[in-house]
């Protein structure tokens, strides 16, 4: 009788490092995707399917036999877990359709995207050591992602041809390899041009790369080594919150709602295809104001 075909470990282990490269998840949190993955893997076998031979039916089958009560919550994050591993399996070709599609989540209360505030987020961009050169690229990096509300694949991602700070814009090219651009405004747009003329030369020592944000080696920035270099500089700045890529892009546009900008202009700014993915923001702003009425109104 021929095995069902499971996942290979080292597939798993990618899964999960694309999860922490995007998102910054905590370790209890990747710890949960790791562990709802396996035991959905386990029961598979059970039936001679393979983890990505698994179809719709199955998902639903073993939702019913996993949770025979009704428990919203963690159906809820067990979909999550199998949605967010079947779309990643469909972006890096490894299947054909993705099984979650047509699976729906019970509804939940949405929780807030954590973020950081705007003195967080002042002390954070000043933490780079400007008078070097790779001071000068982590601060023009740090000053372009929060101006422009970039995920970190779209940041490390660009080429200098894709910037212009003449006019303060940057091509990037987001999912679904969609291209918009983004103004980045004055501030980030001098750092970028500072570090064009002083830091990158200095990285590449004559070598050629067509990536805006080098490395010493001469090669392009990597999403690890970003988060890494977040990382530190939170330490630096003494932020005690769990900070990645992601939070700065939560910050922007929090910041920007805070300040009163519309939401489709924000959703436009992100690069999300449908304004509900933004949604979430102005719930974010609601508390901001609450917080505001709260500590100045005589009865709040």
């Amino acid at each position: 009788m021929t095995q069902p075909l499971n996942i290979d470990a080292s597939q798993l282990d990618a899964f999960i490092d694309h999860l922490w490269l995007e998102d910054g998840l905590s370790k209890n949190t990747l710890a949960s995707y790791r562990t709802d993955l396996t035991q959905f893997t386990v029961w598979l076998s059970k039936q001679k399917i393979g983890l990505l031979q698994a179809g719709q039916a199955d998902i639903q089958q073993y939702l019913a036999v996993k949770f025979p009560d009704s428990k919203p919550r963690s159906i809820g994050r067990l979909i999550a877990s199998l949605r967010r591993f079947y779309r990643y399996c469909l972006r890096e070709k490894l299947i054909d359709a993705d099984p979650t599609l047509q699976i729906e989540s019970p509804k939940l209360p949405r929780s807030l995207p954590k973020s950081l505030n705007e003195q967080e987020v002042d002390d954070l961009l000043n933490a780079p050591d400007i008078d070097v050169p790779m001071g000068l690229r982590d601060k023009a990096m740090l000053e372009l992602l929060y101006a422009s509300g970039l995920r970190v694949s779209e940041l490390v991602g660009i080429s200098v041809n894709e910037v212009s700070t003449q006019d303060g814009v940057v091509r990037v090219t987001g999912k679904g390899s969609k291209t918009r651009l983004v103004p980045m405004g004055e501030e980030a747009a001098d750092w970028i041009a500072r570090y064009l003329q002083q830091g990158r030369p200095a990285l590449l020592q004559n070598q050629m790369s067509d990536d805006l944000f080098v490395t010493k080696r001469g090669g392009g920035m990597t999403r690890q080594a970003f988060w890494y270099l977040l990382k530190r500089y939170a330490l630096q700045a003494g932020i005690k919150k769990a900070i990645s890529p992601h939070v700065l892009r939560h910050a922007f546009a929090t910041h920007l709602l805070n300040h009163g900008a519309d939401l489709r202009v924000v959703q436009m700014l992100l690069g999300h295809s449908d304004i509900s993915t933004t949604q979430i923001y102005t719930h974010v702003a609601r508390e901001r104001l609450k917080q505001l009425h709260s500590d100045h109104h005589p009865r709040g």
